[in-house]
């Protein structure tokens, strides 16, 4: 049982380092396992309400409510407020995720007031960022931009730099709605500047897509496809199937452009099939609109009037203003290239109605220019007039000489900001190295002196046993020449006492001849 706990302080720890949204498919496999593992043992505690709000944001998005909404109804009995929130959270996103804006709305605006009752600016941030979303779907740029902003400013005040990166390029794509793809492009290189820094690919990917699509808006057919490539390549590595959707709708669309109608219809069934699978309704709408674009280069009227009339159901469901406004308008095309001019006209203003509620200039310059195509067939010249005129305001607010520029000069300026951190980086690698032997080199000189100094004083401590060796010798050598001096003298006075002793005292011989007598 503690090892099973131990699994679950470690992914804990793994969600506060903000790492499992960076995690490749197969990481996030092995997280869901290992989070599911823990949660069948767990108490009906804030822990389990902890574990279903983690599942809930991994799982798959057709999987969400399973672990969102028994994480909801615990932590309402738990009264734990953070619970809630997250709980609210995840519930929101499959609410804003299949359409459903209103409830989306409302569970966010729930997250909201508990994150503000504990104090908890993390989730505080991400809820703000939800409802922004929410409003973006419901193409209400200025609200969606009020929500982006309160969002950006949070994360900024607790140093969240991911959250940073994902704010930035929520705010620049509703700066593309608006036309203002100059300061579009200046926050989409920022937030890719702050994704680069942590290394999220995955966040990557998106920022290239974005980049793709405000070139393409440019005419700069082959940049932008180019970079459309590079998203697909690590979404597919990523395994995300919205965004590999995405990304095939995004390269149909240049390839239908540039006339490659076989290459863009493999891209977009691809592209079908996996918006089918995980029933992703506006990506769907968006891939009838594309197909519908190929069968009318194919001049099968016919088909291509069924996809768009699918696209504009799909996008009526869901509320998708800005896609009702692009289905209406290719609806009004389709019926003035049959020469049904009636039909034609009242899907024009029906597109230029919307165009105008939502302010999207892009939206507006579509409508105008049927509708100038439209008067000039039925005859009413003034009309057409005006609304070419209207066109060519559009058109030009949208796509000008001095937007161009700022663009190229806007990417020249990322590519070279870029390549000097990676010469920065290089140099500073260079230096680390050089840095690193300078000190090996100065540890070994210092070991040398070491080692030289420690053999210098044993050699002096020898040459001073070897002088004080000697001295002692010569004392010892002094001492036995005295010793042997009087050792000599002693000798002498005993062979001088002998020899006086020798003279006194009278012969044996002479004792021997007196004792005869």
């Amino acid at each position: 049982m503690k090892i099973l706990w131990k699994i679950f302080f470690i992914v804990l720890a793994f969600d506060c380092a903000n790492t499992v949204l960076a995690q490749s498919a197969p990481n996030i496999d092995k997280l869901t396992d290992s989070l599911n593992l823990v949660l069948k043992y767990a108490k009906e505690d804030t822990v389990k309400v902890n574990i279903l709000n983690e599942l809930g944001e991994i799982c798959d998005e057709e999987d969400i409510l399973k672990y969102a909404e028994p994480a909801l109804k615990l932590a309402e009995k738990l009264g734990y407020k953070r619970g809630m929130a997250g709980a609210y959270i995840n519930i929101g996103y499959d609410h804003n995720r299949t359409g459903n804006y209103s409830k989306a709305l409302e569970c966010y605006l729930k997250a909201l007031k508990f994150c503000e009752q504990i104090g908890d600016k993390y989730n505080y941030a991400a809820a703000c960022n939800n409802i922004a979303n929410v409003y973006t779907n419901q193409t209400d740029g200025l609200m969606a931009l009020e929500w982006q902003q309160k969002c950006l400013k949070i994360q900024k005040e607790i140093g969240d730099k991911k959250g940073m990166s994902i704010s930035l390029n929520n705010i620049a794509e509703t700066y593309v709605s608006y036309g203002d793809i100059t300061k579009a492009l200046e926050l989409h290189l920022q937030s890719l500047k702050i994704k680069e820094e942590i290394g999220d690919k995955k966040a990557m990917a998106r920022s290239f897509n974005n980049i793709a699509v405000i070139f393409n808006r440019q005419g700069e057919t082959q940049k932008a496809l180019e970079w459309h490539q590079k998203s697909l390549k690590i979404e597919e590595q990523n395994g995300n199937k919205r965004n590999i959707a995405n990304s095939c709708n995004n390269i149909a669309k240049i390839l239908i452009e540039l006339g490659d109608l076989e290459r863009a219809s493999e891209m977009l069934y691809r592209a079908l099939k996996l918006q089918e699978e995980i029933d992703f309704k506006q990506g769907l709408g968006y891939t009838y609109n594309n197909l519908a674009e190929i069968f009318l280069r194919k001049n099968d009227f016919e088909k291509a009037l069924e996809y768009d009339f699918k696209s504009l159901k799909i996008r009526e469901e869901i509320g998708d203003k800005n896609g009702i406004a692009y289905s209406l308008d290719n609806i009004a095309k389709l019926y003035l290239k049959t020469n049904a001019l009636k039909e034609s006209e009242a899907f024009g203003l029906r597109s230029m109605k919307i165009a105008k509620e939502i302010g999207f200039p892009e939206n507006i310059r579509n409508a105008s220019e049927v509708l100038s195509q439209i008067y000039r067939a039925i005859g009413k010249y003034k009309l057409a007039f005006e609304y070419y005129e209207l066109y060519i305001q559009m058109r030009n607010s949208i796509n000008n000489q001095e937007t161009q520029k700022a663009t190229v000069k806007k990417q020249m300026q990322y590519e070279y900001e870029k390549k000097a951190l990676e010469t920065k980086a290089e140099q500073d690698k260079k230096d680390a190295i050089a840095k690193t032997e300078l000190k090996q080199k100065e540890k070994e000189r210092n070991y040398f002196i070491v080692g030289f100094g420690l053999v210098l004083v044993l050699a002096l401590l020898i040459f001073r046993g070897y002088k004080q060796k000697q001295k002692a010798n010569a004392i010892i050598l002094q001492q036995k020449h005295l010793v042997d001096e009087k050792q000599k003298e002693i000798l002498d006075s005993i062979r001088y006492a002998k020899r006086i002793q020798s003279a006194l005292l009278p012969s044996e011989k002479y004792i021997q001849k007196q004792l005869k007598r």
